[in-house]
């Protein structure tokens, strides 16, 4: 850390190792051919705003500067930290990118944000997501994971998105579709993800959507996976230790690094051992239609599992291996609507549960489906609560059933949860004194949800994007008042519309807004 930043003097540290991400977008723009295509997109879309007078419509000055303070006045708080509490009415105060207190009545510094009549939380956080898939939106709403042999499966995810889109991905292409994916969770009250990039054919396509990550200005992890479609030149997975060194060499920044380790592609042994050298997380996709189960039982009867694990989905896997994932303490994502949507298996929520293993909730694939979370969390506890409710119809007098899933339980999995799968619980997660300032206040005056009378009863069971006001990253104000601050929404969309443009030509795909499936 910098003294004179820390006093309020900010110093140009470009020229250190540790601000290779942070360095200026010009700078950027001046990189070699391949980085200068992959940062184009994204030149005049973070335009500096000029100083002004603020009144009560402005967001608080300089957020997020070391030394500056400003208080979230009179809000409903529910901080997801017990040790804090819920308060009917209170006061954060945040000063540089840190919570500084919790509690009624604080003074004010600065222009203060007012949240009466409004919910402050924390951000959610989503730990699992492509991101490069931004452009394909919606192309496969009506698709499945793969082509099993049975029916409905001809336009499939690994078909298509994997096999034919991916491999033509230009670093331009990927860094578009993370930074407008990334802006878009921002916009939906999502402060932190978890970017399962499966886009590495080079070193330049990595650099890339590192790139986009790192503009974008969201808290974000870096998941390093494979090339997919196998592109000639990749350099999965020794290109980790490059990556690693160049841009997450420091603890602190938004910015932090999972190691890819799909166990159905070959050689996944190499990933896991690199991942491990280097001190990071090890995630896999872990689905029963891929064949995956002979696999993931090997691993966990030869103990290859420990706390440094990320198992995405974790459908259609044995007991055995159930418990000794639980015995290694590995982490476990679930993405209910998807799984429910695209045949990956039963979603395990009555498993995860039954080992007293918290899972965290993500969202997979906007190919597919939304991005926000109010919808991941709604799916859980729904299909939670389904399952009981039909062993309670079906069983006369039945002698235990697990509890019904609350709001504030879905709540937990998609903040504290959340951070805690991501090793970022002591950043984010909670409003917690000394931790990171990831807030998000929701509008709870609107017309969907007044008058209100049970906070998290509210924000799952009523709320959605649009009541999302004012979401704050590491003290910084990012969207004020329903808009997204210093993003060129309009030259952004054209670049992704470009992008999608080249990739349905490259691929071969006709675009047909009516396709029948």
């Amino acid at each position: 850390m910098c003294k004179l930043c820390d006093q309020g003097q900010p110093q140009d540290h470009s020229d250190s190792p540790r601000a290779s991400v942070s360095r200026s977008r010009r700078d950027f723009l001046k990189a070699g051919a391949a980085g200068t295509a992959a940062a184009a997109a994204g030149l005049g879309l973070f335009a500096e705003r000029a100083a002004a007078a603020q009144g009560d419509d402005d967001p608080p000055g300089d957020s997020g500067r070391s030394g500056r303070r400003y208080v979230i006045k009179g809000g409903h708080v529910m901080s997801m930290d017990p040790n804090v509490g819920d308060f009917v009415q209170a006061d954060v105060l945040v000063e540089g990118k840190k919570i500084l207190a919790v509690g009624p009545h604080l003074p004010s510094f600065g222009t203060p944000i007012d949240a009466r009549g409004k919910i402050v939380m924390p951000g959610f956080v989503d730990t699992h997501h492509h991101q490069f898939e931004t452009a394909l939106r919606s192309f496969l709403a009506d698709g499945l994971l793969l082509n099993d042999g049975k029916p409905h499966g001809a336009i499939n995810y690994f078909d298509y998105i994997l096999g034919k889109f991916a491999p033509v991905y230009r670093p331009q292409d990927v860094y578009i579709n993370e930074v407008f994916g990334a802006l878009s969770q921002i916009d939906a009250g999502v402060t932190t993800v978890h970017d399962v990039s499966q886009i590495h054919h080079s070193p330049q396509h990595s650099d890339a959507a590192i790139k986009g990550l790192a503009d974008s200005g969201r808290r974000s992890v870096f998941g390093y996976f494979e090339s997919a479609g196998n592109v000639p030149g990749n350099r999965y997975p020794a290109d980790a230790a490059r990556i690693k060194s160049q841009y997450f060499s420091s603890d602190d920044q938004l910015l932090s690094m999972i190691m890819g380790g799909e166990i159905y592609l070959p050689g996944f042994e190499a990933a896991w051992t690199v991942g491990r050298q280097l001190g990071l997380q090890v995630a896999a996709h872990i689905v029963g239609p891929f064949g995956m189960a002979p696999t993931f039982d090997a691993l966990a009867a030869s103990n290859q599992f420990g706390p440094d694990n990320l198992f995405i989905h974790m459908t259609g896997m044995s007991d055995m291996s159930w418990q000794k994932v639980k015995d290694a303490g590995a982490a476990v994502s679930l993405a209910v609507p998807i799984e429910m949507n695209m045949r990956h298996g039963m979603p395990p929520i009555l498993k995860t549960l039954s080992l007293g293993i918290q899972p965290s909730l993500s969202v997979d694939v906007e190919c597919t489906l939304t991005a926000d979370m109010f919808t991941q969390m709604r799916s859980a506890m729904a299909l939670q609560k389904a399952f009981i409710n039909q062993m309670a119809l079906e069983q006369n007098n039945p002698p235990s059933l697990p509890e019904l899933l609350t709001t504030r339980d879905v709540l937990r999995f998609a903040t504290m949860e959340g951070a805690r799968d991501l090793r970022l619980d002591r950043k984010t997660g909670s409003l917690t004194p000394g931790k990171e300032a990831d807030i998000i206040i929701l509008d709870a005056e609107a017309i969907n949800v007044a008058p209100l009378n049970v906070v998290p009863g509210a924000v799952v069971s009523l709320m959605e994007r649009s009541n999302v006001e004012t979401v704050i990253v590491a003290g910084k104000v990012r969207k004020w008042k329903g808009r997204l601050l210093d993003v060129d929404l309009r030259r952004l969309r054209r670049d992704l519309e470009a992008s999608r443009d080249y990739l349905f030509n490259a691929a071969n795909i006709p675009q047909n807004l009516f396709r029948p499936n």
